[in-house]
């Protein structure tokens, strides 16, 4: 009996398993909609808070990126209605920034919560507010990629007051949503919970969400942020940190400790300019040759450098507060910021070549000198202070560089950075006191300081270019395209080591009468860099410096991709039975020859007796691409890819308007079908059950799998196997030898 009752349990424990282990339809986002006040009158304004839950481990693409970087930038259409008026855009809360080596270029997103505000305008007493939101999340761990849409409405609010005519009002009107039948944005495939007319703050569920989000603001607020209280008792607005999450706090630490090590670097590389290498001694001499003790003038010596730190680091918390975390999106991607740091780049790279030296006033360097002749700790904390001075039109340009570096909107960056350069810069001083006799082991001072200056101006004057860039791709201006930002970097360190070499000399460099081996090891450094970067100018992708270089689209002479494409003569086109739908502005990696449409991909299979390889992908999948670059882009993969398979890439997230008599009703959601993403994104979840991407599947001539589909998975072998299993079955059932 026992035995009965534990086959009886087991028995129902995997009728609740097997659904979700075979049927992977996700939604890791879940969504909650409110007004930030109970009531109003017309005339008022107000917002629509927007409060979204996410699954550990996703991400949610923020609405405030570029759309042309790839992801599915999340985009809210709100239905046009007499009661309101939208008044500016929508506003996503601090979300955060990185950059994607994929598809390169900066992207946002939100991890465990996010929160979108959009204000509104109330024009009569009957508020009615709905609307649709498109959206993306992806998660790392198995690399899934999920567009979703969904409807909502919200629950109207008492208001008051007289109707206000929309011709009257000063606000802009009601924007109409933007389309785009080719840009890679989201598309609508998610499972509704409830039919639109419902009212989401009437389901227990929504409000359960809204109650953790808020929670989960509230606390962060407390710990890390600052909460601004909007006035008419509207809903504070509580910035999201990135220690919301443990993945992004470990990334963030890992970014933030190789800042530092760049940072301690540079206060090294400081130390050898001309401004600062001959004050080592001079400086060591003060604290070693009075009558005081040796003890003494070590420690006088450890507050000196104390100083140097001090004053470094206090710079780092003006500079932190002046560009806190309200100013990082705005730094990231404006581009005022982004060409006053490009100029800031380009005249510190000038001075350091020598066409002119940035100092600062004489009087300020003068008193602060006067103050040093004191003596005691005050006089030794303004000979720190005066070294700060004197030594700026070397160590300005540097420390500039450092603080625009780290000007991304965090407040500890600035800090940390100054903090690591200056101990840097003061660990010589002090130990050089407590072991004088190592001063006889330093080299003379001399020309190779300026030669230090120099390739400085040159390294300044390519890091510059990253500045121009990203403001170039953000407001397209078409001025620094991948080939001529290689280019001028390709001039530039050539230049470098025409200048090691001796070929280049500027004003203030002393003759070379010979050449050291030192010097000889950075310029062939130097000249392997420019060999590595000139087949870039070919399109070779250059993965290295996939962070600093403009994405690999916006290269006009690509050889690579003419090749793989038959030079434009596609000798490959004979594989097809028919032209592809959509293959305009639809494309496949590699020059693999394949269809966007699952018809013709099935017609072309059945001529050719063929299985059919379908790739269920999106403009804005992240890891699709990575599996094209790495998996896709392997020899033994290509060649079955292209001779034993009918290929048809099925993109669930294109915004292209259907021809209207293929227009349906889903019989999974019941919404109407209209574009060619919500076609296939439907017919992976209904046929499928799964609404991730990628995913892989081969088709046999009946339509069904003909082994189990694949996902993400960056093992090439693992792939082969699963066509190789494929096509093996397809024989089979074909009865192919």
């Amino acid at each position: 009996m026992l035995f009965l009752k534990r086959a009886i349990f087991l028995f129902f424990i995997l009728i609740l398993i097997l659904p979700s282990a075979f049927g992977q339809v996700l939604k890791p986002a879940t969504w909650a909609y409110s007004w930030s006040k109970k009531e109003a009158k017309t005339g008022d304004e107000m917002e629509v808070v927007i409060n979204v839950k996410i699954d550990a481990d996703w991400y949610l693409y923020s609405s405030d990126f570029d759309p042309n970087v790839g992801p599915t930038v999340t985009t809210f259409t709100f239905t046009p209605h007499s009661s309101y008026q939208l008044v500016g855009k929508i506003i996503p809360v601090n979300p955060k920034k990185k950059f994607d080596k994929i598809f390169g270029g900066d992207v946002t997103y939100f991890t465990k919560t996010a929160q979108f505000r959009q204000r509104i305008k109330v024009l009569q007493k009957d508020l009615r507010l709905s609307g649709s939101v498109e959206y993306q999340v992806c998660t790392e761990v198995d690399g899934k990629c999920i567009p979703f849409d969904e409807s909502f409405t919200l629950e109207p609010i008492p208001v008051t007051g007289e109707p206000i005519s929309l011709n009257n009002s000063t606000t802009s009107p009601v924007p109409k949503p933007e389309t785009n039948p080719v840009s890679p944005t989201a598309v609508k495939t998610s499972k509704p919970t409830e039919k639109p007319e419902t009212l989401l703050v009437d389901n227990p569920d929504f409000q359960n969400v809204i109650t953790r989000v808020d929670s989960a603001l509230a606390d962060s607020a407390r710990k890390n942020t600052q909460v601004a209280a909007t006035p008419n008792n509207s809903i504070p607005v509580a910035s999201i940190t990135a220690s919301s999450n443990a993945l992004e706090t470990s990334q963030t630490g890992s970014s933030l400790w190789k800042f530092v090590l760049l940072a301690f670097g540079s206060g090294l590389v400081a130390l050898l300019t001309p401004c600062v290498f001959p004050m080592v001694p001079m400086t060591v001499t003060f604290f070693t040759g009075n009558s005081q003790g040796r003890s003494e003038s070590i420690l006088k010596a450890l507050g000196y450098g104390v100083s140097i730190i001090v004053i470094y680091s206090l710079i780092g918390v003006v500079f932190s507060k002046l560009a806190g975390p309200d100013a990082a999106n705005f730094i990231s991607t404006h581009w005022l910021p982004n060409s006053i740091f490009f100029l800031i780049f380009l005249l510190f790279g000038l001075s350091f070549l020598g066409l002119f030296e940035i100092t600062l006033p004489s009087s300020l360097v003068n008193k602060a000198d006067s103050q040093s002749d004191k003596g005691g700790w005050y006089g030794i904390f303004f000979m720190a202070f005066t070294l700060v001075l004197v030594s700026f039109s070397c160590t300005g340009p540097i420390v500039g560089s450092i603080l625009v570096a780290s000007a991304g909107g965090e407040t500890l960056k600035p800090i940390a950075g100054m903090f690591a350069y200056s101990l840097a810069f003061a660990l010589p001083f002090t130990l050089f006191a407590a072991f004088p006799s190592w001063l006889r082991n330093l080299p003379k001072s001399g020309g190779w300081l300026n030669s230090v200056k120099v390739c400085l101006g040159f390294i300044e004057l390519a890091l510059a270019l990253k500045f121009l860039s990203v403001a170039d791709q953000a407001y397209h201006w078409g001025i620094l395209d991948r080939e001529i930002y290689l280019a001028i970097w390709i001039v530039l360190f050539a230049l470098l080591g025409f200048y090691l070499l001796g070929k280049l000399k500027f004003a203030h460099d002393s003759d070379l009468p010979y050449l050291s081996v030192p010097r000889l090891s950075l310029a062939i450094i130097t000249f392997s860099f420019v060999v590595y970067l000139i087949p870039g100018l070919l399109g070779a992708p250059l993965k290295a410096l996939a962070g600093y270089l403009p994405p690999q689209s916006t290269h006009d002479f690509d050889l690579s991709r003419l090749l793989t494409s038959g030079g434009g003569s596609n000798p490959a086109i004979s594989t097809l039975c028919e032209k592809p739908k959509y293959a305009e502005f639809l494309h496949l990696p590699h020059g693999i020859q394949g269809y966007f449409d699952l018809d013709q991909a099935k017609r072309c299979a059945l001529e050719q007796n063929k299985p059919v390889f379908i790739d269920f992908t999106g403009h804005g999948c992240v890891n699709c691409r990575e599996m094209e670059a790495n998996v896709w882009s392997d020899p033994e993969v290509l060649r079955r890819l292209k001779n034993d398979f009918v290929v048809v890439a099925l993109y669930v997230d294109d915004k292209t308007t259907l021809p209207k008599a293929e227009w349906y009703t889903s019989t999974y959601d019941q919404k109407q079908k209209t574009t060619i993403g919500k076609k296939y994104a439907d017919f992976q979840i209904t046929t499928f059950q799964n609404n991730a991407q990628p995913f892989y599947i081969l088709m046999g001539s009946d339509g069904k799998p003909l082994v189990k589909p694949i996902a993400y998975d960056l093992d090439v072998t693992h792939f082969v196997n699963f066509l190789d299993a494929g096509l093996a079955a397809y024989k089979k059932t074909a009865n192919i030898n």
